[in-house]
């Protein structure tokens, strides 16, 4: 059941994406735009730093998951997806982050 949350919540998400603004939480923050989800995943990582200090782990867990799911947002604001992001990291596997990061094209 796990497993499947994350396709799961991707096609809820896409569901959202278009949906009345006053008909769902995401379906608001989609409408809001941009800055508001990016203002939201702000939020989300303070909240994960602070938790992180406080040493509760199931708090830590609980706020993570916050994070997790509004970056899931924004990847579907910008047409993307989870998958996007585990493909990503499948194909960073095995390869030293030294490496990787001096193979990334400078901005």
């Amino acid at each position: 059941m796990n497993q499947d949350i994350l396709p799961r919540l991707t096609e809820i998400l896409a569901t959202r994406k278009h949906a009345a603004p006053d008909s769902s939480y995401v379906a608001k923050l989609f409408h809001k735009g941009e800055d508001a989800i990016l203002k939201k995943i702000g939020e989300e990582a303070t909240e994960v730093i602070l938790a992180s200090k406080e040493g509760d782990a199931q708090h830590l867990v609980y706020e993570v998951a916050d994070l997790w799911f509004h970056s899931m947002v924004l990847l579907a604001h910008h047409g993307l997806s989870a998958a996007d992001v585990l493909q990503e990291l499948a194909r960073r596997e095995g390869v030293s982050g030294i490496v990787e990061k001096a193979a990334r094209p400078k901005a």
